[in-house]
């Protein structure tokens, strides 16, 4: 099974037990301890996981951080857990704070079972910055976030080549933030930056400011989905032959007229990629594609438009619509959430199946 398929098992697991467990004992033996062991560690050697470590730090005595991670004898990273969904502030991480500063530990983990934070000391030698450089939501994650978190697997660890990416992964994840921030909310400074050559001399007013920052909310969300459009078409780009048939394509001018008025949501992409994890079994996932529309994105099966397996009615987040599909037959279903997509496995296996 592959690391990132591991994740996803131990990300199922969590989520169906997350509720029921209560205590920060339980969180370390029923979500931390398989996230080590995920990392292939071994958490029953306390030669290679130490639960529990001490070191005494100035006066304090008998303290003890949950877990340690050691090589040769010696800590690398340090674990300190609190309960299932606790708060994950700086001012819960003391004992982290000490430890860092008085073993060879180059990381500390501050983590509640769901979300892992990682430190390091990027600001000053030998203590613990106060902000994460990276941080694995085990419910919420891109495979980029799965690549980073490989680098702590046992097998791959490399202290100087996490180092080396730590700093520009630290502050590129605060610069995603303050763009994701901008995109729903833009500052009033960000909106007179980005329309100070528009306004040709007239004063910023309330009024002006309004109708610019709706503008510019728009202009950030469309741009971001055409960038998103267009990658994705070149990536599934069919690498097997489809079957000869003559379809009436597009004119050029019809094409960039549709594509220019075509926004691929987050939903969309995430509801594509759970279908082609759907279908995985059954065919190859290159033989899947996506084709973005005004009212629907189409999968279809060898980017052939007469040979759909559903649709995706995402458009509104507030009412996702599942296009069932039975030839050229659309059955619409309402559905809650994403993951309820999972519900209809065979229904869209079926469509799929139909072309093979």
């Amino acid at each position: 099974m592959d690391f990132i398929d591991q994740i996803r098992s131990l990300a199922s697991r969590v989520a169906n037990t997350k509720d029921v467990i209560q205590t920060e004992e339980a969180t370390k033996n029923a979500m931390v301890m398989p996230f080590i062991q995920l990392l292939g560690y071994n958490v029953f050697d306390p030669l290679e996981v130490t639960p529990e470590l001490v070191a005494d730090v100035g006066t304090k005595r008998g303290e003890k951080v949950d877990y340690a991670i050691l090589k040769d004898g010696k800590p690398i990273m340090l674990f300190e857990c609190k309960k299932s969904g606790g708060d994950l502030s700086i001012n819960h991480a003391s004992q982290l704070f000490r430890y860092f500063h008085v073993t060879e530990a180059r990381f500390g983990v501050l983590t509640n079972g769901l979300v892992y934070r990682f430190f390091t000391d990027l600001e000053q030698p030998n203590k613990m910055d106060e902000k994460p450089f990276l941080e694995f939501n085990l419910l919420d994650f891109k495979e980029q976030d799965v690549e980073e978190l490989k680098k702590f697997a046992k097998v791959t660890f490399d202290v100087d080549e996490i180092l080396a990416t730590a700093n520009e992964l630290k502050y590129t994840r605060v610069i995603q933030n303050l763009l994701a921030d901008w995109m729903e909310n833009p500052s009033e400074d960000f909106v007179r930056c980005v329309t100070s050559d528009l306004l040709n001399g007239r004063r910023f007013t309330p009024a002006v400011k309004e109708q610019f920052t709706q503008i510019t909310k728009r202009a950030f969300k469309q741009l971001i989905g055409s960038r998103i459009n267009e990658r994705l078409r070149v990536a599934m780009t069919p690498d097997v032959p489809a079957a000869k048939e003559t379809v009436q394509e597009p004119t050029v001018a019809e094409a960039e007229s549709e594509a220019a008025s075509v926004e691929t949501t987050l939903h969309e992409i995430e509801g594509f990629h759970i279908v082609r994890a759907i279908l995985r079994d059954l065919v190859p996932t290159r033989r899947v594609f996506m084709r973005d529309a005004q009212s629907y994105c189409a999968v279809l099966f060898d980017d052939n438009n007469r040979k759909p397996i559903c649709r995706l009615r995402f458009n509104n987040p507030e009412r996702l619509v599942l296009g069932m599909m039975n030839g050229k037959d659309e059955e619409k279903v309402v559905i809650a959430d994403l993951d309820e997509l999972y519900n209809y496995a065979d229904r869209i296996k079926s469509a799929a199946a139909a072309y093979l």
